[in-house]
């Protein structure tokens, strides 16, 4: 904390908070997100002078990656001045040429990769774990004649979901080159079961809540802070109860019955745009929670009469 932004919702400045993993700037006061897809556009700077008061830094090249053979250091060789033509001489030409064209094909994947969580807002380290997950499945078993798009993708989704900042297929395949859904949810489940035969156990994808989810589309959704922190409550406690429902289409239909609480009603088409849930599922699971609104709403948000005001499913 400490830095301060102007938040709509609010109607003032308040202290605002950045979260890494997800690239957000979140109003501390009313989980509004002010910013999203923040990424650090500053260079790297080193100084190699003698004199360590010698501030003057010296731009290097990028960083070593140990997930290729020569640690991503190579070197180019650029022609000699006054040489004709656009080749180098033969010698040195085979030695441009020496460079491992799996270094290279591993490149080109961890370059698609970062231009996805770029997009995304995601940071480095759900990055990394992405290009290791592929690294692994890459040497473990060629992807030749498989949809490499859907691969990238795939790595990604589960690379946010082990560091818990999980993203839905939905928002994953919006950055994916084309790649579909299906395709990616393929793609996983191939992954999956690759990095399950070299562990020899279950793979560990971490736990996914609805609350992942809420801020970011309640956000999307322009919900009032008053709404979005009942949201919020009504998840947690809506987790005591067994309905066997993914947390996205809990999140939804949460969304969906609070909203209707309140001025600001939202259609199911709108919440199902923003979600990615289907809008027949958002209605399914709003008719599994009805029975339990008055236990799981917070009473200083609606009362028993604004409850029973609520169409039946």
């Amino acid at each position: 904390m400490g830095d301060s932004s102007y938040c709509p919702d609010c109607k003032r400045s308040t202290e605002v908070v950045f979260d890494h993993s997800a690239g957000d700037t979140v109003c501390s006061e009313c989980g509004l997100v002010l910013e999203s897809h923040s990424i650090d556009e500053t260079s790297e700077w080193r100084t190699f002078a003698n004199e360590s008061g010698d501030n003057d830094p010296n731009r290097v090249g990028g960083p070593s990656n140990p997930l290729l053979s020569d640690s991503g250091l190579t070197t180019m060789i650029s022609k000699t001045k006054g040489s004709g033509g656009d080749s180098l001489p033969s010698g040195l030409g085979r030695w441009q040429s020496r460079g491992s064209a799996a270094d290279r094909n591993l490149l080109h994947a961890f370059n698609v990769i970062a231009t996805m969580a770029d997009r995304l807002g995601l940071v480095t380290t759900i990055k990394d774990r992405a290009n290791e997950i592929y690294k692994k499945v890459e040497d473990q078993k060629p992807l030749r004649g498989r949809n490499q798009d859907a691969i990238l993708a795939a790595c990604l989704y589960i690379a946010c979901r082990q560091e818990d900042k999980p993203r839905t297929v939905k928002e994953i395949c919006s950055v994916a080159n084309g790649a579909t859904k299906k395709e990616i949810g393929r793609a996983k489940e191939y992954i999956v079961k690759q990095l399950e035969l070299e562990m020899g156990q279950s793979m560990e994808m971490g736990t996914i809540h609805a609350g992942d989810f809420l801020k970011r589309f309640c956000s999307h959704l322009s919900m009032s802070k008053q709404a979005v922190k009942a949201a919020e409550e009504t998840v947690q406690k809506s987790e005591e109860l067994d309905i066997r429902r993914s947390p996205i289409s809990l999140a939804a239909a949460i969304i969906y019955i609070i909203t209707q609480l309140s001025e600001e009603k939202k259609a199911v088409k709108d919440i199902s745009l923003v979600t990615g849930v289907a809008e027949g599922t958002v209605r399914n699971v709003y008719k599994d929670l009805y029975p339990h609104l008055s236990k799981i709403i917070p009473n200083w948000y609606a009362n028993e009469e604004d409850i029973k005001s609520l169409v039946g499913p």
